[in-house]
């Protein structure tokens, strides 16, 4: 059994490398297929979904919100799909992936060894991880070390998946889980 992520860029690939065994029951395996950006994902999937030959596989497709509509940016991707046999899992990261490293703090504050970063989710505007407008920008703001694939790199190995208080991460790991309880 295994799950194929398609994934918009390269740093979810790091990311999600390090925390899928944490998620994924015995005997799933996994793949994660980077791509250069949304454009590139989205002309990737339907080739991919058709041209994949491999028995007992589903696919994840994982993509940032970036201010879209979440149901309509859902219901494009899932167009895609069509006329293909694969079963499919669409996840939508809000705002954008890195809102995922604000609903952890502690791995941000491990991982750049910065224990000030503890601190941040007692003011307003990080509170709700997934409500920041632009996670990226301003996790280069507090951490302007901070690289995008450098970065995942860093922060996965400390990220906990039950202290993760994104909403979105929250929804990517029980619709993971679901997809995988499925083919076990």
């Amino acid at each position: 059994m295994k799950l194929v992520f398609l994934l918009e860029e390269p740093s979810m690939k790091y990311l999600l490398d390090e925390i899928l065994p944490r998620i994924l029951p015995d005997g799933v395996s996994f793949q994660t297929i980077p791509h250069n950006g949304k454009r590139a994902l989205e002309k990737s999937i339907p080739r991919k979904l058709r041209g994949w030959n491999e028995p007992e596989v589903r696919f994840i497709i994982l993509h940032d919100q970036d201010e879209k509509d979440c149901r309509e940016l859902k219901k494009s991707l899932l167009s895609l799909c069509k006329g293909t046999e694969q079963a499919v899992l669409i996840r939508i990261a809000c705002q954008e992936m890195e809102a995922w490293y604000f609903g952890d703090m502690e791995a941000l504050a491990l991982a750049y060894h910065n224990p000030k970063l503890r601190k941040i989710p007692a003011q307003k505007k990080y509170r709700v991880p997934d409500g920041i407008p632009s996670p990226k920008e301003e996790l280069y703001r507090l951490i302007p070390e901070h690289q995008q694939i450098a970065g995942a790199k860093r922060i996965a190995p400390y990220m906990v998946v039950e202290r993760n208080t994104s909403e979105s991460f929250r929804q990517f790991v029980a619709g993971v889980r679901r997809f995988a309880e499925t083919i076990t």
